[in-house]
């Protein structure tokens, strides 16, 4: 006897339904979330900047008519970077310099003048009252030559602000003007780096600081260096050791966080890549944040587990009907086929190592 087919399709739903979640569960590869020993306690995302970085302004008003800086531009101390139209500039200070050599001629007839009303005066020719009439116009003319040299040298100082020249030697990082722009005073004109110092700069815990405070030496962190890492470089390149590492003594009020200076060694700097702006992480060791509590233990997964859509990294966990659920994580080290969880997950949660069979579920 046949049964209809309507009453065959309802008697598969039926048992589909009655099946239990942790038979629908077995569709998927899952591994739990596992602990491993580590003496990393935490990392903290930071940033490569460059120790000294300037950014060079426009201090007087005028077309730019000479542009010779570029972008990643290697420059020297004092080479010139542009230069803005001075054309007013020099005519003022070429008449400057003109009423100044007007000022010394008449300095030098008050001066001869003077001369000759102290002889007639010793001759008993002329009055007191007339040498001192005359030694007044030296002496005003003496302080008229003075203002004019002193209004001069402005004029000139004035006009050396429209060539702009390289504080230190450095490269290039930011050209925001072309040429024929106006340049205003406080305008952006060239932003220098200098390639030889850098650093990682990351914001710490204010409890993670107040641990290393203890083994600190006039704002140094003494006793064991934390490591850095530096994602953009291959293998094992991308780990280093600071030459030295600064806290500074002032505390964020917003994030109650501190800011944790590591200098990265000579051996580093000049490498592809590395350079300011580039991501990276400050690691700090158990012994330097002991009320983390993650000095025992850290979160790992396989690495094939991991789901990467746009700017979300994620991956899929089994809730406890069996259904897998995409969740965002935070990432760690990567060792072999395992990457570390830092947030985002507990121990023991079933992690689905297939996420593209999880993606299919609905």
């Amino acid at each position: 006897m046949f049964m209809p087919r309507f009453v065959a399709a309802a008697l598969a739903c039926a048992l589909l339904a009655s099946t239990p979640a942790g038979a629908q569960a077995k569709a998927f590869r899952a591994a739990p979330a596992q602990l491993a020993a580590s003496a990393a306690a935490s990392a903290f995302d930071g940033v490569v900047e460059a120790v000294r970085q300037t950014v060079v302004a426009a201090q007087v008003s005028g077309a730019v008519v000479q542009l010779d800086a570029k972008v990643g531009d290697r420059v020297t101390a004092g080479q010139v970077l542009l230069r803005i139209d001075a054309r007013a500039a020099d005519q003022n200070a070429a008449a400057s310099d003109a009423q100044v050599q007007a000022a010394r001629v008449s300095l030098e007839v008050a001066s001869k003048d003077f001369e000759r009303q102290k002889q007639l005066f010793q001759k008993n020719y002329i009055s007191l009252a007339a040498l001192e009439r005359a030694e007044s116009a030296f002496k005003l003319t003496q302080a008229q030559v003075s203002a004019q040299l002193a209004q001069a040298g402005a004029a000139r100082t004035q006009s050396g602000f429209y060539i702009v020249r390289a504080p230190f030697a450095g490269v290039v990082a930011e050209v925001p003007v072309s040429l024929g722009d106006m340049a205003m005073p406080g305008r952006p004109l060239v932003t220098l780096y200098d390639p030889a110092a850098l650093r990682v700069t990351a914001s710490v815990p204010q409890s993670v600081a107040s641990q290393m405070v203890a083994g600190e030496v006039a704002g140094e962190v003494a006793g064991q260096m934390p490591r850095v890492e530096l994602p953009g470089l291959p293998g094992a390149a991308a780990w280093v050791t600071p030459s030295r590492v600064q806290m500074l003594p002032t505390v964020d009020a917003a994030t109650h966080t501190v800011q944790l200076r590591a200098d990265l060694p000579a051996g580093v700097i000049g490498l592809p890549g590395v350079g300011p702006g580039m991501f990276a992480r400050l690691w700090l060791s158990a012994a330097q944040s002991p009320d983390l509590g993650l000095a025992a233990a850290t979160l790992s997964v396989p690495l094939k587990a991991i789901v990467r859509r746009a700017e979300m990294t994620g991956l899929y966990v089994l809730d406890p009907n069996g259904k897998p659920v995409l969740r965002q994580v935070r990432l760690g080290r990567t060792n072999g086929d395992r990457v570390e969880i830092l947030s985002g997950l507990m121990a023991g949660e079933q992690v689905v190592s297939d996420p593209q069979s999880a993606a299919r579920v609905r």
